[in-house]
């Protein structure tokens, strides 16, 4: 059994085929999938499919690519929704320095509000990173005693990852530990302790070769699991067991159902 623990489910790309790509996933032994929300908007899509579908589950955020002009109650909004049933995390948060679409101390200040809110609920988050470690990782560094989460497409060092895990982030890779040139990803990717280490697909993002450039999709987290595997040296059986329970132990909300 796979977990896809970062699928965009709720994409407009996904508008006219959501039951066949499940239905894909499934084949492919994908049970268990956690739907990010980026804005208040998207969050409520991602609930919508975690009541619709078996097996999917939300999580609410705001992402920092959503932060221009943002509405003045959009927080409390994400606040409200995290109170559902099968919202399992807080996210997809954090910071972006490379489409700059807010400033930056606004992007921290946000960020700071939802790992507050991750620490008033109980729930993980999920990160994302784009050209903006150093701080990144200061945030995580020094987030309320509890708070834990994911480093969600992770492509950085493996220092970086050994800081977030000694916080007790866990580590997820996707469709670049794939790509015939991320010789670092995959170095990087050899050196995760099995017990920190989880995967994804980012869908309908970043799809793993041989399908680069294509609309991603659950089902491929298979050949992101596979490539680990390969990489790491564990038969395919033991990765698939090991990031699964893992990922149980991300969202507890699921692992206790």
């Amino acid at each position: 059994m796979l977990f896809d623990t970062h699928c965009h489910l709720n994409d407009e790309q996904f508008k006219d085929d959501v039951a066949d790509v499940l239905q894909r996933a499934r084949a492919e032994g994908v049970t268990n999938i956690v739907v990010p929300g980026v804005d208040a908007t998207s969050s409520e899509r991602a609930i919508l499919l975690a009541e619709k579908y078996d097996g999917v589950y939300a999580a609410v955020g705001i992402h920092p690519e959503s932060l221009k002009d943002l509405p003045e109650t959009e927080l409390d909004k994400v606040r409200a929704l995290t109170r559902h049933e099968k919202v399992v995390a807080i996210g997809e948060i954090g910071l972006d320095y490379y489409w700059d679409v807010a400033p930056r101390p606004f992007q921290q200040e946000i960020f700071a509000a939802q790992i507050d809110l991750a620490a008033e609920t109980g729930l993980p988050i999920l990160i994302h990173n784009r050209d903006a470690t150093e701080d990144t990782v200061r945030m995580v560094k020094a987030a309320p005693r509890g708070v834990q989460g994911v480093m969600h497409c992770f492509t950085g060092s493996i220092e970086t990852a050994l800081e977030c895990i000694n916080k007790g982030f866990f580590i997820s890779f996707g469709g670049p530990v794939t790509f015939k040139n991320a010789v670092n990803v995959q170095k990087t990717a050899t050196q995760i302790p099995d017990e920190w280490l989880v995967v994804e697909t980012d869908s309908p993002y970043l799809s793993p070769h041989p399908f680069r450039g294509k609309r991603n999709e659950p089902a491929r987290v298979r050949l992101v699991a596979e490539k680990l595997a390969e990489l790491r040296g564990q038969e395919f059986s033991e990765l698939e067991s090991l990031t699964m329970a893992n990922a149980l132990r991300l969202f507890p909300k699921i692992g206790a159902r």
